[in-house]
């Protein structure tokens, strides 16, 4: 735990303490307290994918290509956005360590923040769902069916709304999540399922009254639900003793500097985001190469993957939240111990989940695949074994990425990880695939190395910067006693 500067030795050094890369009980209990309601709401952010995706499916093929790629464009937009206000969670935890530090109170820079955030979400809400409606009549000149199109462009234009009440969520949400409270985000998320396949049902038929739109109806429901999302989330935020006091109940005043700071520390990380969905996209493009059966086992598995991944993010979020609280208060050796107490989870995870893709490979890949496709089913269970590793060194660079932000090092997190998908992950990938001769393997095992190059590189990164940190405490207490 923390060395109070009262307790350093003359020459400046920390006394030997224990080791904390084995956190005490009490560091998994609030890791786990944080990262499990994240985590359940990220699975059942999947669920209404995964409905309305099956929705689709009952409108025939061509919904599905259309709704699928109007999906895929709109979260691609909207992970991009939320990149920009993810920091504010690690700046309010900030804002509260240091207080605490301080003896002063932090209430004014947590409104600030929040303040903040919801701006910048309002300018990439309007901005995104512009970007939305214009690449629907744009991708006729990429070469996409004119028919697709002609289905994806209303089905963008529903639901380009819905990214404001979305972006407002998320801002609530990293505010709960900064002030240790994120309990509250579960029981919403598990209501928006319910009924986002209630109003989508009703939307695409017409029942009770309501217009039949067809493949519309899927995303007017979808941005109607986020709204419903919003305002109930907003109440339960406001009927909190706690959180409810330091919301801000006016868009105003708003300071500059921390709209500054809020978008240095966003910026990388929407631009790292962007940068790990299209290494994956480029090579869903060659796995298509390699036939349809090669392209259905990569995207079935990946989904697979995909859901033990909500995990991961949980977790990193988690710790990135402790992070930031301990290294305000100087507490430097915790947040080692942090690091590790979250590598360990996810290597239980991936333990865990890679049991059942050994002896019951059937039972995880019957949901998506007709098992009598022997072809595709081959080449899924040797991508599920693969993914063994490969979801271990996915879970442990998006927790790098978090232990990043909760140093505010976002920007070398960026970079780090267009080093390990770009200029690793994607050349090992073509390289095994092709003049290797692996196939589809060989896409994995390159997609494999590229996470662990940048799990590699970000980690060691985040306990470069705390030997700094440290040994600036080091320097500042030498002054001090001097």
């Amino acid at each position: 735990m923390r060395t109070p500067l009262s307790r350093y030795r003359p020459d400046g050094r920390r006394p030997a303490g224990p080791d904390l890369r084995r956190p005490a009980a009490p560091d998994f209990r609030r890791l786990a307290a944080l990262a499990t309601p994240i985590a359940l709401t990220q699975l059942a952010q999947v669920a209404v994918s995964t409905t309305n995706i099956a929705l689709m499916g009952s409108l025939g093929v061509q919904a599905v290509a259309a709704g699928g790629l109007a999906l895929v464009l709109f979260n691609q937009i909207r992970t991009m956005c939320v990149g920009l206000i993810t920091g504010s969670g690690n700046q309010i935890a900030a804002a509260v360590g240091a207080a605490g530090k301080r003896g002063t109170d932090p209430d004014p820079e947590i409104r600030d923040v929040v303040r903040s955030s919801f701006l910048i979400a309002t300018v990439a809400g309007l901005l995104g769902g512009a970007l939305l409606i214009g690449l629907g009549w744009s991708l006729q000149w990429l070469g996409q069916d004119a028919g697709v199109l002609e289905q994806a462009r209303p089905l963008m234009v529903a639901l380009a709304p819905g990214l404001l009440p979305c972006l407002w969520f998320q801002v609530l949400r990293q505010y709960t999540v900064g002030m240790q409270r994120p309990q509250a985000l579960l029981v919403v998320t598990l209501g928006s399922i319910a009924v986002n396949l209630v109003l989508a049902l009703s939307l695409i038929h017409g029942w009770a009254g309501l217009p039949a739109l067809g493949l519309t109806g899927v995303g007017v429901a979808s941005s109607l639900v986020f709204l419903l999302m919003f305002v109930a989330f907003w109440a339960m935020v406001r009927r909190d003793p706690q959180l409810g006091r330091t919301l801000p109940l006016r868009p105003w005043p708003v300071r500059p500097a921390t709209i500054r700071a809020e978008l240095r520390l966003g910026t990388p990380i929407a631009l790292t985001y962007g940068s790990e969905a299209g290494m994956f996209s480029v090579l869903a493009l060659v796995m298509g190469s390699l036939g349809p059966a090669a392209l259905a086992a990569h995207n079935v598995v990946y989904q697979v993957i995909y859901i033990v991944f909500q995990v991961a993010i949980g977790i990193s979020h988690g710790a990135s939240i402790l992070v930031s609280h301990s290294v305000a208060r100087d507490e430097i050796a915790h947040a080692r111990g942090l690091a590790w107490l979250a590598l360990r989870c996810a290597g239980v995870i991936a333990l865990v989940t890679g049991l059942a893709y050994v002896f019951v490979p059937q039972l995880v890949l019957r949901p998506f695949l007709d098992l009598g496709d022997s072809a595709t089913l081959e080449v899924a269970r040797s991508l599920l074994l693969i993914g063994i590793v490969l979801q271990f060194f996915d879970a442990a660079q998006n927790i790098g990425t978090g232990l990043l932000r909760g140093l505010q090092a976002t920007k070398a997190g960026f970079r780090l990880s267009v080093v390990g998908y770009w200029f690793v992950g994607l050349p090992t990938a073509v390289v095994l695939a092709f003049p290797a001769g692996l196939g589809a393997a060989g896409v994995w095992w390159g997609l494999t190395a590229g996470l662990a190059a940048t799990a590699a590189l970000m980690l060691r990164k985040y306990f470069a910067l705390l030997y700094e940190h440290d040994a600036l405490v080091v320097a500042h207490h030498r002054e001090t006693v001097s």
